[in-house]
């Protein structure tokens, strides 16, 4: 079950049809990501990487990226993407906690790479650039064409995703073959996404939205690709007209509104917009539908599972809702003692099934914790499902923040801010944000030094320190922070008070 032979099957029944084309004049067929992941994957193992090897890549999106990754996932290797606004010490903890056999990067951070792969002992450092340029291509230009796909089992590594740690170290979350073969599968069945279907794609490819939502998809179905390195509404609307679908968060369609020449017309050729990585906001849901005609289905999932629950294809698609757990999926609410809670009450998500990572790199205590005796996941999300067996999601029990699509977690951006001179204690909440979702927000106590202390300075010391998806967007001083009898902080009391500064 190699899940890059998985999709093969399907799109080398038609090489010769358009993968992915771009408004740069970029145009690659199914024949086209055969030669070139067979190239790299030649390269990469020419290097000596064995099966289960990292490699770890922080580049700009570009065709390549995505070549790289089918190379890895073709010749049984680790792939780990890194999110482009990773800074130092993030990156650095990546590469010591991974020990990848290659790392690549844009040209840009090459000199900082350089040194962080000499501390990590990372053998082998390469540059890609957006326009597919760079050391690794230059490398791997007279590697062969063709390559004999691994064989690999249903429950072998296939990449790494790392997420935030609510104690400020941050987890990878091992994702296998079968997860991403079964995840494709279930959504092409539950979308009906065909061949004939045309995708924009203008989500990053370092998230599982991109990669593995969207990507995947489409190599399994074997459509195409409408490329876009970025989203830009009014690019994208250029581009309606030759599509079918559009993936997104909700910051996409947020922006989309706000354009005049998106109308009902324009989206005359869409069967289907899908939203996710964050919650969609109820008034966004409805003035979509009233502009367009056409309902969103909003869908759940996180680095640890895929997908998770769906709106149907056919039939309602509840805004305030992500859908039903999909086929294979079995979800359930547990209460605050883990015992089940009676239908229509609230609790954490828990989920079992093959999408289901296999656990935590390195990190056997963290994943024992984390699933059930009896083998369910503890999402850390606090849900509902209603009579109907719609979920509802109303928050996220470790405090998770979900900004611009990107998960958050506080005690990351507290451990920066607390180190800050002048700062006595913090803490960091999400507050309503119409753009982003929640906005990143920071509730500081100073102490009798950084009485002087103003928000600019918070603001640029972590942007020093931390990818910008996780600076705060607004800072707030007070006297002291609210607790319970406990001792720990009231952060629902923070987010009552501070909500109507948005």
């Amino acid at each position: 079950m190699n899940s890059y032979d998985f999709f093969a099957k399907r799109f080398l029944s038609q090489p010769s049809k358009l993968f992915l084309g771009s408004h740069s004049g970029e145009r690659y067929t199914y024949a086209d990501v055969e030669r070139e992941t067979a190239r790299y994957a030649n390269f990469l193992t020419g290097l000596g990487l064995q099966r289960g090897d990292r490699v770890a890549v922080q580049v700009e999106k570009s065709p390549q990226a995505i070549f790289i990754y089918l190379a890895c996932l073709r010749a049984g290797l680790c792939y780990l993407p890194l999110n482009s606004a990773y800074q130092q010490s993030e990156i650095g903890y990546f590469l010591n906690d991974a020990r990848p056999g290659v790392a690549i990067c844009s040209p840009a951070s090459q000199g900082l790479f350089a040194r962080l792969c000499g501390e990590a002992r990372v053998p082998h450092l390469f540059t890609l650039d957006d326009s597919g340029l760079g050391s690794f291509t230059e490398a791997s230009v007279n590697a062969g064409p063709q390559f004999a796909t691994v064989i690999s089992e249903s429950d072998d590594l296939a990449v790494i995703i790392y997420t935030s740690g609510t104690t400020g170290r941050s987890k990878g979350a091992m994702v296998t073959h079968g997860n991403l073969a079964s995840n494709a599968q279930v959504l092409c069945d539950a979308w009906k996404i065909t061949a004939q279907d045309v995708l924009i794609h203008a989500l990053p490819i370092f998230h599982i939205h991109g990669l593995f939502v969207a990507l995947n998809t489409i190599l399994l179905s074997g459509g195409t690709l409408l490329f876009h390195r970025k989203f830009d509404p009014k690019a994208v609307i250029r581009d309606l007209s030759r599509a079918t679908l559009l993936m997104g968060v909700p910051t996409f369609y947020t922006r989309l509104l706000a354009e005049p020449t998106f109308t009902r017309e324009t989206c005359n050729s869409i069967r289907l917009f899908v939203s996710g990585s964050a919650p969609l906001l109820l008034d966004t849901f409805n003035e979509f539908r009233g502009r367009t005609g056409h309902t969103i289905l909003e869908r759940y999932g996180m680095s640890e599972a895929g997908m998770i629950c769906a709106n149907p294809l056919n039939g309602e698609r509840r805004g305030g809702t992500v859908g039903m757990p999909l086929p294979g999926v079995k979800l359930r609410i547990a209460g605050d003692a883990g015992e089940p809670a009676p239908r229509g009450d609230r609790g954490v998500i828990e989920i079992k099934g093959p999408n289901v990572f296999s656990g935590y790199w390195r990190m056997p205590d963290k994943t024992k914790e984390e699933f059930t005796d009896d083998g369910f996941f503890k999402t850390g999300d606090i849900g509902v499902v209603d009579r109907d067996g719609y979920v509802a999601i109303f928050g996220r029990a470790k405090d998770l923040i979900i900004s611009g699509g990107f998960n958050v977690y506080p005690k990351e951006i507290e451990l920066v801010i607390d180190a800050l001179d002048g700062v006595a204690e913090s803490a960091v909440i999400g507050l309503s944000h119409p753009d982003f979702g929640e906005a990143v927000t920071a509730v500081i106590v100073r102490s009798h030094e950084g009485l002087m202390l103003d928000p600019g300075e918070v603001i640029a010391h972590v942007r020093s320190q931390l990818a910008n998806f996780k600076v705060p967007k607004q800072v707030y001083f007070v006297d002291a922070l609210p607790r319970n009898t406990m001792g720990k902080v009231q952060k629902n009391l923070l987010r009552d008070q501070f909500a109507i500064k948005k």
